[in-house]
């Protein structure tokens, strides 16, 4: 009876220890990590053929297409200001007035030489008049009637110089108001209420936002690429991420002698207002327009002897070595003339350093 139950005993233990030896096994099954890694949407690419646009590449800086310098005509205290830096105004709209004391009283003074020179031709002419009815009855000589018709034309002329004396004082006058010659924003306002201006003092600058031009060089070995009315793409300084589009509207005929850059004047429509003057722009004049394939430039690892790609090709990471064409600096993109096919899936940044052969798996893209 005793050995029976020592027998039970020892065949209990070897169960449990079969059964324990067993769950070691699953537990190691189950916490053995997956070959390969897993990476996020973001980390691969799907190469594509599309347009490659290449040209001349050109800088330089936006300005106003069309500008006025408002400067002062008259001398004189400034006594309003009607328009502030980066205001809108209209053309002919009021921007300063400057004090026209003097100028008023050489207006009213002309007015009245116009008056006096206008009766003294009155009774000039009716002198004439007579002295002809006169001579005709043979009552006045031939040479007091010369006389009258010189006191006449003396008359004329002084009642014109009195008209034109009149209009130039008014002119003076009404240049005390000083207005807006075009539709636009005023950019610059050196001058205030208060100030002494004299003749030529710059007062305002008014720009045109509507339009835009680019003032740019190109160097001179590709002038050859250079037509008028070719497409420009372009980005600005202080807008990250944005591409501009401008034609080009006049080339120079000649290059600077010390640079060799061909100055080029690009138009750009900015009805939105969006560009302002005196911001740096660089870009490319699109002079031909071809399919390829392109890639993110980080994409492609430069570091070996030759570029290569890491592919994705049957779940697995492949390096493949590519050919380099044309650089788009402005969409990070380089084109691959070898080695790739549109749809190709490849590895981008940090990813480029995976290990030829690595199982990889791309998650799905998060949910909002």
């Amino acid at each position: 009876m005793m050995n029976n139950t020592i027998g039970r005993a020892a065949l209990a233990a070897g169960v449990a220890l079969v059964l324990a030896g067993c769950g070691k096994e699953s537990d190691a099954a189950v916490e053995k990590p997956a070959e390969g890694i897993v990476l996020g949407p973001d980390a691969v690419a799907v190469v594509q053929q599309q347009e490659i646009r290449t040209g001349p590449q050109l800088s330089g800086s936006l300005m106003a297409e069309r500008e006025a310098q408002v400067r002062a005509q008259i001398s004189g205290q400034v006594l309003a200001v009607y328009a502030d830096q980066g205001q809108a105004v209209r053309a002919g709209q009021p921007l300063a007035r400057i004090d026209a004391t003097a100028l008023t009283d050489a207006a009213t003074s002309a007015r009245t030489g116009v008056s006096s020179a206008q009766i003294s031709l009155e009774v000039a002419r009716r002198n004439y008049e007579r002295a002809q009815t006169l001579n005709q009855a043979g009552a006045m000589s031939d040479r007091d009637l010369e006389t009258a018709r010189a006191q006449l034309s003396q008359a004329q002329a002084q009642a014109a110089g009195a008209r034109s004396q009149q209009a130039s004082a008014q002119k003076q006058l009404s240049n005390s108001e000083v207005r807006s010659p075009i539709t636009g924003v005023v950019s610059v306002r050196p001058v205030g209420a208060g100030d002494i201006v004299q003749p030529g003092a710059a007062l305002f600058t008014v720009v045109d936002p509507r339009s835009m031009r680019l003032e740019a060089n190109v160097p001179a070995e590709q002038l050859g690429q250079l037509h008028i009315g070719s497409t420009v793409r372009f980005t600005v300084n202080g807008y990250p991420g944005r591409t501009f589009t401008g034609t080009v509207q006049r080339i120079a005929p000649a290059a600077d002698p010390a640079t060799r850059q061909v100055p080029v004047v690009v138009t750009i429509p900015n009805e939105g207002g969006t560009l302002v003057a005196g911001l740096f722009a660089q870009g490319r004049v699109e002079s031909t327009v071809r399919q390829g394939i392109l890639v993110p430039a980080a994409a492609v690892d430069e570091r070996g002897v030759a570029p290569s790609v890491l592919r994705l090709k049957g779940g697995k990471a492949e390096r493949v070595a590519v050919q380099l064409g044309t650089r788009d600096p402005d969409t990070e993109q380089v084109e691959v003339t070898a080695g790739l096919a549109a749809g190709d899936t490849v590895l981008v940044g940090p990813a480029i350093g995976t290990a030829p052969g690595t199982p990889v798996r791309v998650s799905a893209a998060a949910q909002p």
